[in-house]
């Protein structure tokens, strides 16, 4: 039997960890959970996602230096049990894992909530133990082959936000969904801050949620092509596209139907498919609901 001790295969380039964090921050926190803080802080959620967004800008520019010098396997686990000492290194990485536990039965939850969109006598553990074990499979596979397939399926979500964006601002220019579309929405039904500025402060917890997932760039550093030079582009390029993808997305969203008129459905479905249905955009909803399905399913 070989002693030699595995070496890593570094395969991994610039467009798969960017798009790789960029999928896996993209997902429940945005499309589902954010109903939950439109009804808390209406409009004012636009300024909670900036902040989030500065916030997660600032600590992945820190941690992109810490893996910039030493690309390891371990990532901020390592850095706390290399700096802080042993329990450090144990409790955060075991802290780390708890959470992505608790995270993926968010996620598949979440699956459950967009296929019962379509077919609710459907029970949600069916749809969740077969998402589980695609995703496993996926997850199993080697570091080039996970690598492209997640590049690929996070660009569909990168260019399927980018068209709702579009589409967004389409029918905000030609009035086609009637008087209710005006970025006056934002600020004239109840002001910015309906409920005070203690609705935004009591969300941040469930913003900063959206922003998990860009982290997997530290994660990835050990696998990376170059770690020196492609780090530092991909935490400052995919934080920058997740923050503009999450404020332009509400943006519209919140101006084509004021958020006191949004019916949430019981917090329970994506706002965004919900006012595309409210609309009378029967398609639009259908194809994003689907399209939400399957972003869940790739951030995990």
């Amino acid at each position: 039997m070989s002693s030699e001790t595995p070496k890593l295969q570094r395969r991994l380039k610039n467009r798969h960890i960017q798009l790789i964090a960029m999928g896996g921050a993209i997902g429940t926190g945005l499309f589902l959970g954010s109903a939950h803080i439109i009804e808390s802080a209406g409009p004012s959620i636009i300024l909670g996602y900036m902040i989030g967004g500065l916030i997660a800008f600032l600590i992945m520019r820190q941690l992109g230096e810490m893996i910039v010098h030493e690309p390891v396997t371990g990532s901020f686990s390592y850095f706390a049990f290399k700096y802080w000492g042993r329990f450090s290194g144990f409790l955060t990485g075991w802290n780390y894992w708890v959470l992505y536990i608790l995270v993926v039965m968010t996620e598949l939850t979440a699956i459950g909530k967009y296929v019962n969109y379509w077919w609710p006598h459907i029970p949600a553990w069916v749809s969740v133990l077969v998402f589980f074990v695609v995703i496993t499979l996926a997850n199993l596979a080697n570091v080039k082959l996970y690598a492209e397939s997640e590049f690929w399926l996070s660009m569909i979500k990168v260019v399927a936000i980018i068209a709702m964006i579009i589409f967004g601002v389409y029918l905000l220019l030609t009035a086609d969904v009637g008087s209710t579309a005006s970025v006056t929405n934002l600020w004239a039904h109840g002001g910015f801050f309906p409920h005070g500025f203690e609705g935004l402060f009591y969300m941040l917890a469930f913003m900063m949620f959206a922003f998990g997932g860009i982290e997997l760039i530290s994660m990835a550093a050990a696998e990376t092509e170059d770690p020196e030079k492609n780090i530092p582009k991909a935490v400052n390029q995919t934080v920058i596209r997740v923050f503009l993808f999450y404020i332009c997305s509400l943006a519209i969203l919140l101006s084509l139907v004021p958020w006191n008129q949004l019916d949430l459905g019981g917090l329970d479905k994506s706002p965004f498919v919900l006012i595309f249905k409210q609309m009378g955009i029967d398609w639009a909803a259908h194809l994003l609901n689907f399209y939400y399905s399957d972003c869940i399913g790739f951030c995990l």
